[in-house]
């Protein structure tokens, strides 16, 4: 029994190694010589998409993270379906709910015209995210750039490792811990729900049955979402500032106003309370902690060096 115990310690500390090796290779200036106009390049195609499209900020961030939690962030979840990979964008948290994959698509053709074959999209994703936030008022971050893209993508690992939105406080604290993350961590990314949309059928079971949400609150949205059909009507999760970065959607949580089952367990008696307590009431601690989870989920399972490759083609693994 103590071999086995020792045999998985020294597992999880070359893993802890790896990691930090893994990391030590990024560098937010990893293209200033190979491709120096990359990032100004990116940044104006993502702020062009915004500007035809506001609710592209909130998609943009979730594609980072549905990116990252499923194999790393590695640009698995921009692969269309062939005979060799089950796509991701056909997994239950992403199928008719994730959007972005044509403004990476086309910030990426932007690069390629510059310098084909240098940027990889793995870092296309993590930089549209964080020019997405610093677009529509929330934090700016230095993006740790020299990522590789994976080769495969697992619409079955998607299934089983994304978040739901009727998870418990327990479940998504375990979810999050299994990357790397602590609650304070996943309590500072929900954050960016305030820019969000969710559709009924997400909710319904919420704003009828629960008894922790705001009788007023439930009400206004039992207008747009029946309990029979509109199930893919969308509500903005944030009434308030529904396309600002900002602190509110801590604030609704504290009045029982989240709006799916998700958000509200963050404040519902459990462990994270204090936490979204001191973001409702200091959004600058928030938006420091936004930003440092952000940079810490960017490390998640990356692909560098020789591994993985550069694809010419976001939706593509190169020939």
């Amino acid at each position: 029994m103590a071999a086995k115990a020792g045999a998985a310690a020294s597992f999880m500390f070359m893993l802890f190694l790896l990691n930090i090796a893994s990391q030590a290779q990024l560098s937010p200036t990893f293209y200033d010589s190979s491709c120096p106009n990359a990032l100004s390049t990116i940044r104006t195609a993502i702020r062009s998409a915004i500007a035809s499209d506001r609710r592209m900020a909130a998609s943009l961030i979730r594609l980072h993270f549905h990116d990252c939690f499923v194999q790393g962030c590695d640009a698995s979840i921009l692969l269309d379906e062939t005979t060799s990979i089950q796509s991701e964008k056909t997994a239950l948290g992403n199928l008719n709910s994730a959007r972005g994959y044509n403004v990476i698509d086309k910030a990426k053709t932007e690069v390629e015209k510059i310098c084909p074959g240098v940027v990889s999209c793995a870092d296309i994703i993590a930089v549209a995210a964080r020019d997405a936030s610093a677009y529509v008022g929330g934090p700016s971050y230095a993006v740790k750039l020299g990522r590789r893209d994976s080769t495969t993508a697992s619409r079955t690992l998607a299934n089983a490792e994304l978040p739901a939105f009727f998870e418990s406080l327990e479940s998504l604290i375990s979810r999050f811990q299994k990357k790397g993350l602590t609650a304070r961590d996943m309590v500072a990314l929900s954050g960016s729900h305030t820019l969000g949309q969710a559709q009924c059928f997400t909710f319904r079971e919420r704003i009828y049955n629960h008894s922790n949400i705001d009788a007023g609150f439930a009400s206004t949205r039992r207008r747009r979402c029946p309990r029979v059909g509109s199930d893919s009507t969308l509500a903005p999760l944030d009434l308030v500032t529904p396309n600002s970065f900002d602190n509110n959607y801590f604030k609704n949580l504290m009045q029982n106003k989240g709006l799916l089952q998700s958000d509200q367990v963050l404040f519902n008696g459990g462990s994270t309370d204090s936490i979204v307590s001191e973001y409702s009431r200091n959004p600058a601690r928030f938006r420091s902690d936004f930003g440092s989870a952000m940079i810490k989920m960017g490390d998640i399972g990356l692909l560098i060096g020789s591994s993985g490759q550069i694809r010419r083609i976001c939706s593509a693994v190169n020939n």
